[in-house]
């Protein structure tokens, strides 16, 4: 049996999806579908008419002019997530002129989680006046292309489409805490033709919730 094809309640053998400092523990049990990771080097995978809260559909190649592209696995109701957004709200307006684009996705089963809902996403995009596309990820398709497991969970693709950064954002959902700032030295890095310091770092947040009827 291939390790695409295994499902096991609560907890991957490969990889979970923590708190900051609660090790592997969920924040609710969920069926998670263990994955090979997506691996620093490898193409973004080709998505394709995912439906935006500003009513477009977007496409890989709806990005084709923007340098570095970075795609969040994001949620409305996941409080990891809410704690992120005026990050990635500064973060995406700090490093638009340095050719950074974000994207966030939302791949929730929102028949679990309603408040995952395009309706809600849409609400959700103009109470926060996003300066970013935030695009639903219906079937799931996209989520399982890119090995996510968590709610924000970061992927950073080059101009070439290589993933060179995958993980946190950086190191604590409270903003006065945090001491390493690991997205943003991957964009600092990229700007300078180089290679970001840390390639990898580990996720945290809430479980991707999965489809599993």
């Amino acid at each position: 049996m291939s390790l695409a094809s295994i499902w096991v309640a609560g907890l991957t053998r490969r990889r979970g999806c923590p708190s900051e400092s609660a090790g592997f523990i969920f924040l609710s049990t969920v069926i998670v579908r263990v994955v090979s990771a997506l691996r620093i080097g490898e193409t973004v995978p080709n998505f394709r008419d995912l439906l935006g809260t500003d009513g477009k559909r977007y496409s890989l190649a709806s990005f084709a002019d923007v340098p570095t592209l970075v795609l969040i696995v994001s949620c409305n109701h996941c409080p990891y997530v809410q704690a992120y957004e005026d990050r990635m709200i500064a973060i995406q307006r700090d490093y638009k002129n340095r050719g950074v684009g974000f994207v966030a996705v939302n791949s929730n089963y929102d028949k679990d989680y309603p408040e995952d809902s395009y309706e809600n996403m849409v609400k959700r995009a103009k109470q926060k006046n996003f300066n970013f596309p935030y695009i639903r990820d219906e079937t799931q398709s996209l989520a399982k292309a890119l090995s996510a497991v968590c709610t924000p969970e970061v992927f950073v693709f080059n101009e070439n489409r290589r993933l060179v950064y995958h993980g946190r954002i950086d190191d604590n959902r409270d903003p006065a805490k945090v001491t390493k700032h690991d997205l943003t030295n991957a964009l600092d890095a990229i700007a300078a033709g180089e290679a970001p310091p840390i390639a990898e770092t580990r996720p945290f947040g809430c479980s991707v919730k999965w489809r599993y009827d």
